[in-house]
């Protein structure tokens, strides 16, 4: 039961490890999707900004450019400079559109065809309208105390989200003639434009449903193939636990197993029974009737034995030749005693036969008990009790139990 509990811990780890590599690779994947979202957008938002900037130093190099006056243009009351407004020869009025109007103008245009807002803003605006936003107005702050280059960020509007981009406009040769009586200078921040854009974050679907799917297909390969492997491993462990010629328990198992009851009686002070079991005569017979008959007859016992252990912890396995070890966990002098002569009846009751046998016509045992109290002795100290117990029961006439636990408890 142990073994089975300790397979389904590793399958079901293994699974819980895949799942786990899986969920840090699909989240790892996702966050590499929306890390790009975020670099087109900033993108995007450094490109119109410079594209603005760009716009501006053509009109400014020009000093301004003139186009008709019309219900749409109107002449920018801030823009306080000669020759503001002129008359054509053939009666046409225009006016002169700087830096500052044509970036408004864009901006409405932005704002209805692409729904990108842009704002063109100042702490010190000559005209109201470019007033900065209170998020606006902290960025500013940071720009002239030199923090930094440029301000991005995500904002709720509404249902929508919005990515807004700021940069700080530097204070030219060119945008004195309309600000120096302002008190700028060249290289000085006198404002920035803001660009707002609508931000829709798409979930890569793809790439997440592809990601479940290995985690299924990977949960039930490791499912079907670790049943397989652990029922695999454990044929494997039982060969290597089994003696190849009776099919019980080997001297190998024999010895872990007692050492861990052992242990467990040592701590909790509970009765251990051990023995040592031994055909009679085991050598004459081999001499009487062969060695695959010998075989046979081991086969024979080893069964027999078993067939009578079977309470849960009680164990038997072929020690060595045709010796037999046995281990009763919980079981006290008079229990072992019981059970012993149950041992010695079943062998018996086969009836095998046995002519050169000094005791009976039939194949008989001897077996030698020895309880374990948790008292303050070795293990080798147990089974040597044991095999002297054994080697008692053969010296009063064989086919007997003897036990040696009133000599170890006095």
């Amino acid at each position: 039961m142990e073994d089975i509990h300790m397979k389904k811990l590793y399958i079901w780890g293994s699974i819980i490890a895949w799942l786990t590599i899986i969920s840090i690779s699909a989240f790892w994947n996702v966050s590499q999707v929306r890390k790009n979202q975020d670099e087109i957008y900033l993108d995007q938002g450094r490109s119109i900004f410079n594209l603005l900037v760009t716009t501006r130093e053509w009109n400014s190099q020009f000093g301004g450019v003139y186009v008709p006056i019309s219900d749409k243009i109107q002449p920018n009351p801030y823009l306080d400079v000669q020759n503001r407004d002129i008359t054509a020869v053939n009666g046409e009025k225009f006016t002169l559109i700087n830096p500052a109007y044509m970036t408004r103008l864009i901006a409405e245009l932005a704002n209805k065809k692409d729904h990108v807002t842009l704002h063109l803003t100042s702490r010190n605006p000559l005209n109201p309208a470019n007033a900065p936003e209170a998020w606006e107005a902290i960025v500013l702050k940071i720009f002239e105390k030199k923090r930094q280059k440029e301000s991005f960020e995500y904002f709720k509007n509404g249902n929508r989200s919005v990515f807004r981009y700021m940069a700080p406009l530097i204070t030219e040769q060119s945008c004195l003639r309309c600000h120096k009586k302002q008190g700028y200078q060249v290289g000085d921040i006198r404002g920035g434009i803001s660009v707002s854009i609508p931000a829709t974050f798409s979930i890569p679907w793809l790439l997440v449903i592809s990601h479940i799917v290995f985690a299924i297909l990977g949960s039930v390969m490791i499912f079907k193939y670790g049943s397989k492997l652990g029922d695999t491993l454990q044929a494997l462990e039982n060969l290597s636990n089994i003696d190849g010629l009776t099919g019980i328990f080997n001297r190998r198992y024999f010895d872990e197993y007692i050492t861990t009851q052992f242990l467990h009686s040592k701590r909790s002070k509970e009765p251990l029974s051990i023995a040592i079991c031994d055909i009679d005569n085991f050598k004459s017979y081999n001499d009487t009737y062969g060695h695959l008959a010998g075989d046979e007859c081991l086969k024979a016992v080893a069964q027999a034995l078993s067939s009578i252990l079977q309470r849960p912890g009680d164990l038997v396995a072929r020690y060595g030749g045709e010796e037999f070890g046995i281990v009763l966990p919980y079981t006290d002098a008079g229990g072992a005693l019981v059970i012993g002569n149950q041992l010695r009846t079943k062998i018996e009751s086969l009836r095998l036969p046995h002519k050169s046998s000094q005791v009976s016509k039939y194949v008989t045992i001897s077996i030698g008990f020895m309880t374990y109290f948790g008292d303050d002795i070795s293990l080798n100290s147990v089974l040597n009790l044991a095999d002297q117990s054994l080697y008692k029961a053969k010296s009063n006439g064989k086919n007997r139990v003897e036990h040696f636990s009133n000599d170890i408890q006095t």
